[in-house]
């Protein structure tokens, strides 16, 4: 069977995944890039933006795992857009542009479901109301057999979690304190039982953890 992935998730070592106050100019609340610096510095982010240079140490080795054997994604609708409760705007296609770098189906979590959108390249956002288990069902059924990547954010990812259907999770732990926003481990005591675990601290000062199931 398919793998479920989490990768280049960041987290403040107080453990928030992303800040307080998310809006359309500040799609991590006030977090800011903080979280994400070490990743913009990367040559995989400067590919996934269509653009040249970045660097190549190990935060790129380690980043540059997010996509390989995906076929679908799963992500929460506060990586879709900032827009909450009913959608008041159907024209927004997401953070990414004409061509997000996903190139898979990508299901979005949301409690108010609308219609499917194609985007360039091969990504089709869909819209589901569903559980962990069903929303991850209809993604492996669109993977075509690949891996399902879990994209965040950090409630997203908590849920997944919670349900013991995470087989690879990397996290990033930032060494910044954010002291509000939405965290990821709150209600997962013992859950790093299951997994085995790696760590690696690299010059830009972050710590990249991998939890692998046996």
């Amino acid at each position: 069977m398919s793998r479920v992935r989490v990768h280049n998730f960041s987290v403040s070592i107080d453990g928030f995944g992303t800040g307080e106050g998310q809006s359309l100019d500040a799609p991590f609340g006030h977090a800011g890039g903080r979280l994400h610096e070490w990743f913009f510095q990367t040559r995989t982010f400067q590919d996934m933006r269509g653009g040249a240079g970045g660097s190549a140490g190990v935060d790129d080795a380690v980043a540059r795992t997010w996509n390989a054997g995906v076929g679908a994604e799963i992500m929460g609708r506060g990586k879709f857009g900032p827009q909450h409760g009913p959608w008041e705007d159907h024209g927004w296609s997401g953070w990414w542009g004409a061509d997000p770098p996903f190139h898979t189906p990508v299901f979005v979590l949301t409690h108010h479901p609308r219609p499917s959108v194609e985007m360039a390249g091969g990504t089709t956002f869909h819209f589901i109301d569903a559980s962990p288990q069903e929303a991850l069902r209809q993604a492996r059924e669109a993977s075509g057999g690949l891996d399902v990547r879990i994209g965040g954010g950090p409630s997203t990812i908590r849920a997944f979690l919670a349900e013991d259907l995470i087989d690879h999770l990397h996290i990033v732990v930032v060494p910044i304190v954010l002291g509000r926003g939405t965290r990821l481990w709150d209600d997962l005591e013992g859950m790093e039982q299951r997994f085995h675990i790696e760590s690696v601290t690299t010059p830009s000062g972050v710590t990249h953890m991998t939890f692998t199931r046996p």
